[in-house]
């Protein structure tokens, strides 16, 4: 895979985003794609989302190429971290690589000490937007 696929990201999503990433430190891991991908994505308000695209505090069915093991988590801003087994740091290499993907998408992404993997997404089961909850 050799392009990335078309991503969009609503606009309270880049927002607290981007406050998020300029307050780490150069250097910390996932920083950089993470900035990759919100400068390269479509940005739409809140209420244009497609109810089919990964939005932050969607639950995601995926598949990591590599396993072809399914899996299932809620992709959360780092604070909502908490090592809880059903959620996903958008700082972590799968949760970067979600981020505005529709259902049945797939992207290539970098592994921290080299390699990639392939992130498809099969599901999205939840999406705060779909639900009518703009500003969560």
């Amino acid at each position: 895979m050799s392009t990335k696929p078309n991503i969009i990201i609503s606009s309270l999503d880049v927002e607290r985003l981007e406050k998020i990433l300029e307050a780490l430190p150069h250097g910390t891991v996932g920083k950089e794609e993470l900035e990759v991908e919100l400068e390269r994505a479509e940005i739409v308000e809140p209420e244009e989302i497609p109810a089919n695209v990964v939005t932050m505090n969607s639950t995601v069915r995926f598949k990591v190429a590599s396993s072809n093991e399914e899996f299932e988590y809620t992709l959360v801003y780092p604070k909502d971290a908490d090592g809880s087994k059903h959620k996903i740091s958008i700082l972590a290499p799968v949760g970067s690589a979600m981020l505005g993907l529709k259902e049945g998408g797939e992207i290539e992404w970098p592994k921290p000490g080299g390699g990639s993997l392939t992130v498809h997404i099969d599901k999205i089961v939840y999406q705060p937007e779909r639900e009518g909850l703009f500003y969560r």
